[in-house]
């Protein structure tokens, strides 16, 4: 019966974080929540994921990121780095290999936020399209995740149950040696297959990217108008029809949001809605449309008013919120003209809704508020512009801090928990970021995933489920051997993915990759490596890894995209890691 209810449990957990119905933590202690209420662990066992060193870590780990990144470090490096990329393929030769080896050291989200404006800039200076930049952009950061055991939470999940198995943690740089080949294969691939997987679409005007030719247009006051002498606050214009007037251009000046500024005859209004409503307002209020108006991002721009793009942070709390319940042109002083959203552009009913992760965002805001968006955690301020809040004098500690926590883990000095510790309390005692910007640095979904999802393997391995799952498995597989074992572990891995957080599917297998080896009668630990190298390296779908789906929208792409990059290379790091890891970690 135990057996039968946790593998229930197991299918129900997987359905729900394929579907994503719910958030992935809500489901983690969802799970928990059941288990403990069945018997199926231990109170002292359902809680031991908040205290798994595991868990730990990966929260220090979030800190020293945020460090980095405050201080300019990150950004300084990739400046730099990324200066010396005079050709297309230079560029993407630079962008892969540094952001590989920063995601080596730091959260690869993290990494990416700070890359990503760089590298749109970058590109629309060489005049190279973006789609064949983000999405190795992407894919790289996950090659570097793999070459640590800090460079994905993944594989210090991982260490942190072989090391409960009695099987033993792994060491800073076990992975390297398989990491730096998948590290060289991936950017080899794309290197020179680039041209032909990724998609070529040229760099186009933001107002054309978010198709907004329909959407706005200019409208001329008439002498007999009834708005002459009314605000549009008074008129009710924008509220009673969905309409937004943007701009009124008065002879030679543009007034921006114009909200109680009283319209004259001979005024154009520069307006965004939906067409019909934009007729039926001009019949009814006695406006005259303007006909050589054409729609270009200069319109949208004065010199004191500017267009950008934001994209919403994985952390973002506007997760789940409307514009109109986050009065969001008040609190940002800012317009939003369209959303993009998973290849779509969204334009019309934009207050009413609710905001994704990943969503990207064309705002109309002055200029002067372009600092303080890029300052908000919620925001990921899609153009590189200077922020006079970074602590630029407190780069080089962050860096020798981060450097002595990864080096002293390195050597065994101390365990790596111990270190990043050490580490954190060092950035916070050394003003590199306040206390309230460590707590806000940590991804806390990430940690209630994992404390609350923990558990579910410890019941799988008491009941006896993946014993059960392990044999049945062996059973398909029949005489073939561990290697063939291996190459299942891993594939089941991959697929399960790109479906779902890859922390959840390293969880749900690691505990059936043990039963497996230890049916088989071999050691765990090439396994245990399997299932960290496929959950961390997700490249066919857009939504299988956070950082696939922050270039998604940016990069102009369809799900086809990543599909027709990412298979392909699933394949070659399956073959790769089948083959490299009996070398490295014998059978």
């Amino acid at each position: 019966m135990e057996i039968i209810l946790v593998l229930t449990l197991l299918l129900i957990a997987v359905v729900l974080f394929a579907t994503e119905k719910f958030p992935v933590d809500f489901v983690a202690i969802l799970v928990l929540g059941t288990l403990l209420a069945l018997g199926l662990v231990t109170p002292q066992e359902g809680i031991s994921g908040f205290s798994n060193p595991a868990t730990i870590t990966v929260g220090a780990m979030f800190v020293l990121s945020a460090a980095l990144r405050k201080t300019g470090a990150l950004g300084f490096l990739g400046r730099t780095l990324l200066r010396f990329g005079k050709s297309p393929s230079a560029l993407l030769l630079l962008v892969m290999l540094t952001v590989g080896v920063v995601s080596a050291f730091i959260n690869n989200t993290a990494a990416v936020a700070v890359f990503l404006p760089m590298v749109l800039t970058l590109a629309r200076r060489r005049n190279i399209s973006p789609a064949k930049l983000l999405i190795p952009l992407s894919y790289a950061s996950q090659f570097g995740g793999v070459c640590t055991l800090i460079g994905t939470s993944t594989n210090l999940l991982v260490s942190s149950i072989s090391e409960q198995q009695g099987r033993g943690q792994f060491s800073m740089f076990e992975f390297a040696p398989l990491g730096l080949i998948m590290l060289a294969a991936g950017t080899l691939y794309l290197l020179f297959l680039g041209r032909w997987v990724l998609p070529d679409r040229p760099s186009a005007q933001l107002t054309e990217t978010y198709q907004l030719g329909d959407y706005i247009i200019e409208l001329r006051v008439q002498e007999d108008s009834p708005l002459s002498g009314r605000t549009i606050a008074t008129s009710e214009l924008g509220d009673a029809r969905a309409l937004t007037v943007l701009e009124i251009l008065r002879e030679k000046e543009k007034l921006w949001r114009p909200l109680h500024e009283p319209l004259r005859a001979g005024d154009v209004l520069l307006m965004s809605g939906k067409l019909d409503e934009l007729m039926e307002l001009r019949d009814s209020a006695k406006l005259a449309i303007e006909p050589r108006f054409k729609l270009e991002d200069e319109t949208l721009r004065t010199k004191d008013v500017t267009l950008i793009e934001v994209l919403i942070a994985p952390r973002s709390r506007l997760i789940g919120a409307t514009l109109s319940a986050l009065s969001f042109s008040r609190r940002y002083n800012a317009i939003a003209l369209a959303i993009q959203r998973r290849g779509q552009t969204l334009r019309e009913q934009l207050k009413d809704i609710p905001l994704q992760f990943g969503d990207a965002l064309l705002l109309q805001t002055p200029r002067a508020e372009v600092e303080r968006l890029r300052a908000d955690e919620n925001f990921i301020v899609l153009a590189e512009v200077e922020e006079p809040s970074l602590r630029r004098g407190k780069a080089p500690l962050a860096l020798a801090i981060t450097a002595l926590v990864v080096g002293a883990a390195a050597f065994g000095a101390m365990p790596i928990l111990v270190t990043a510790l050490l580490g954190c309390a060092a950035i916070i005692a050394t003003r590199c970021i306040s206390l309230d910007e460590a707590y806000a640095a940590i991804d806390w979904k990430v940690i209630f995933l994992l404390a609350g999802i923990l558990p579910l393997g410890i019941a799988m391995q008491k009941s006896g489920a993946a014993e059960l799952v392990a044999t049945h498995t062996l059973g398909m597989i029949g005489s073939s051997g561990p290697l063939a074992a291996l190459a299942a572990i891993y594939l089941l891995t991959a697929v399960l993915t790109e479906m779902m957080s890859n922390n959840a599917a390293a969880i749900l297998i690691a505990p059936i990759s043990i039963s497996t080896a230890t049916a088989l009668g071999v050691d765990p630990k090439p396994f245990l490596i399997a299932v960290c190298f496929a959950a961390s390296t997700s490249f066919a779908t857009p939504v299988g890894y956070q950082t696939n789906t922050m270039v998604h929208n940016i990069g102009g792409y369809r799900f086809t995209d990543f599909m027709r990059a990412g298979i392909p290379l699933n394949l070659i790091f399956w073959v790769l890691a089948v083959y490299f890891i009996p070398k490295f970690w014998p059978l």
